[in-house]
């Protein structure tokens, strides 16, 4: 009895040393786990000790691991199906097991699937006897097997083009050179050399000996050191001068607009790491370019395109056989409803002075210009040759760098007629109505020394038309507090005041005040003129004006050319009789009041004027922005909102002449 006790532990303890041993579906199940989350080094540890003696690490996993980075191998996944019962126990017994898998991935090439079957052996004495897999190439491809070597063949896209609406370019692909500098050849002033060639790419001495003490470099190599537009020839010409300089024809980036279009397309640069925060980084090389700012950057994706690439193993006897393959897929054309020469043009007029300015077409609502002033020459940013030319820029009082299309600025009285249109909707305001109005300023007790000043008195009671002729503060002022906060908020809101513009060129939203609402009377009666905390762009304010020639109807503005124009983003603003009396007044404007300056008789034109105090206290004395807001009374086919910063030193015409003679020019 004792005898049979004894046999039935030693079998028991037999099976549970059987069952403790190691599978090859355990093994292998760690192998693949590690090779999915591509742990390289603890591959290698798992190989059979044959597989080790034929191939290195550098030859095997590492060269899998430095495959997978040149490849850009993504979404990688290894699976494998685990041998059955029956044929597990007879791997057991043998010390061999055929185990298939299967790996999937995604590449610059597209996607590549394989199936492959794995050896894996019993090795080792004691704790140490365990399976291994018996590695070979085919593992990394399995048409590696026998021999050969991975190829890839990379095919970059043509980036897109922005051009305006008669497909004129904004930004293209276009003929550069590019300068280089063969050491050999400096000859012996190669230290003179270098400073004259500095001084005409407009760079340091340091840039240059930084390049040409690369690593890779040869002393009989051509060394890139910069590029330029193909209108310096001048300088061009100065370069091939100098011993060692030697300058190709290349393909770059090229902005015919330059300083005229720069805050909108923006420019290139080098890309950065910072940049894979945004941009998928499988889609660019180390030194590729990257869109830096404005549409460039905006529209980066669309512009870029996708690389082609082929993914191929070249044979002994030179025969390819291709594992992947993706088309080019070159970046898209951005065709917008600009007009390069109205931009040009526009942009002309502000000479020296700051601001910016927005054309549409008011019965379309295609942008047809946007304009920042001062404004940087996009060409000299990347192939410039102007030494510090970024530092001044920055250093500029004017604040070139800034992009004023997109900033909001206080409208003062150019927004009076969009106080006169609510007041007319909400009833408040009867055109026919007249208020008696004494002296340049008025105040209510309760506001202390605060007092709300006019620029001319009246010659009897004001009414809408002359109120906004005069461009009378008190009028509006009074009226807005007779509207109260809530009218005149919700009449704000209906403007599109406080929400996001429908805009595909994003812009800064136009706000009510800091708070987003009008907090006391003070408030309530500045912002009536534009004053306050009242802040639009240009591009909003030229929108809102849509409303007078739409019968009633605020326009959704366009900005590219495959977008549906004509739709309205607010109805129902007013009557078309409270339209008329608007427009009737606004050619009142010009040929009565302030805005007398584009009075003509070459084109008949509508707008209104405004000044933008600038200001903390109203003891102050600060700066004024100038506006003015005009279209052609007859044709009414554009519209132009234009600010000037600081007016009163301004060294040009106010916007009322410029806007003037814009429009005089666009009629010849």
């Amino acid at each position: 009895m004792r005898k049979r006790i004894f046999m039935l532990f030693i079998l028991i303890l037999l099976v549970a040393c059987s069952d403790d041993r190691v599978t090859p579906n355990e093994r292998f199940d760690s192998f693949v786990s590690d090779w999915n989350e591509q742990k390289y080094e603890k591959l290698y540890d798992m190989f059979t000790s044959e597989a080790k003696s034929t191939f290195s690490a550098e030859e095997s996993v590492l060269r899998n691991e430095k495959l997978y980075n040149d490849l850009n191998v993504t979404d990688l996944k290894v699976t494998f199906s685990p041998i059955k019962d029956d044929d597990l126990d007879a791997a057991m017994d043998k010390g061999v097991a055929k185990i298939p898998f299967r790996v999937e991935m995604n590449t610059i090439g597209g996607p590549i699937q394989f199936n492959y079957k794995a050896t894996l052996k019993l090795e080792g004495e004691g704790e140490n006897r365990n399976w291994f897999v018996d590695w070979d190439p085919g593992f990394i491809f399995p048409d590696l097997k026998n021999g050969g070597e991975i190829k890839y063949t990379t095919t970059e896209p043509k980036r897109g083009e922005i051009l305006d609406r008669n497909q004129m370019p904004l930004a293209l692909n276009d003929d550069i050179y590019e300068v280089s500098v063969i050491p050999d050849k400096l000859g012996e002033s190669a230290d003179q050399a270098k400073k004259d060639i500095a001084k005409l790419l407009g760079v340091s001495v340091e840039s240059i000996d930084g390049k040409l003490n690369q690593s890779w470099v040869q002393p009989e190599w051509a060394v890139p050191i910069a590029k330029i537009t193909k209108d310096n020839e001048k300088v061009k010409n100065q370069l091939l001068q100098i011993s060692g300089v030697q300058i190709n024809t290349v393909n770059g980036r090229v902005y015919p607009g330059g300083e005229s279009t720069a805050h909108l397309t923006g420019y290139l640069r080098t890309v950065r790491a910072e940049d894979f925060e945004e941009f998928d980084e499988s889609k660019y090389a180390a030194d590729d370019m990257i869109g830096a700012r404005g549409l460039e950057r905006l529209y980066e994706e669309q512009l870029k395109g996708e690389p082609g690439a082929t993914i191929y193993i070249e044979k002994e006897n030179n025969e390819k056989v291709v594992l992947a393959e993706k088309e080019v897929e070159n970046g898209k054309n951005l065709t917008l409803t600009l007009d390069i020469n109205l931009q040009e043009e526009l942009y002309d007029s502000y000479g020296e002075d700051a601001g910016t300015a927005a054309a549409i077409d008011p019965k379309t609502g295609e942008t047809l210009a946007l304009v920042s002033s001062p404004s940087f020459d996009p060409n000299k940013v990347m192939y410039g040759t102007t030494e510090g030319y970024m530092e001044a820029l920055d250093k500029d009082e004017q604040l070139p760098l800034i992009n004023r299309i997109v900033s909001t600025f206080a409208p003062g009285s150019a927004f009076k007629p969009i106080t006169a249109a609510i007041g007319l909707e909400n009833g408040v305001i009867k055109p026919n109505e007249g208020f008696e109005i004494n002296g340049l300023q008025w105040g209510k007790e309760s506001w202390g020394d605060y007092k709300v000043t006019r620029v001319s008195t009246s010659n009897g009671p004001v009414d809408l038309k002359d109120a906004l002729v005069r461009s009378d503060n008190i009028y509006f002022a009074m009226q807005a507090l007779e509207m109260g906060k809530d009218k005149f908020t919700k009449g704000l809101h209906n403007f599109g005041i406080g929400e996001d513009f429908p805009l595909t060129y994003p812009v800064t939203a136009s706000t009510i005040s800091k708070s987003g609402e009008i907090d006391n009377e003070v408030m309530l009666a500045d912002s009536s003129y534009g004053q306050g905390q009242i802040q639009m762009t240009a591009i909003h304010l030229a929108t809102a004006y849509t409303t007078f020639l739409n019968d009633g109807n605020m326009l959704k503005p366009t900005f590219f050319s495959d977008e549906e124009t004509g739709k309205f983003w607010k109805k129902g603003l007013i009557t078309k009789e409270q339209v008329s009396t608007i427009q009737d007044a606004l050619r009142a404007v010009v040929t009565d009041g302030t805005a007398k300056d584009a009075n003509n008789d070459k084109v008949t034109i509508s707008g209104k004027t405004g000044t933008a105090e600038l200001k903390h206290t109203q003891e102050e004395k600060g700066a004024e922005n100038q506006w003015f807001v005009a279209y052609p009374t007859d044709s009414q086919d554009i519209l132009i909102a234009m600010m000037v910063e600081n007016s009163h030193e301004s060294k040009t015409e106010s916007p009322v002449k410029k806007v003037s003679n814009l429009l005089i020019n666009m009629k010849r």
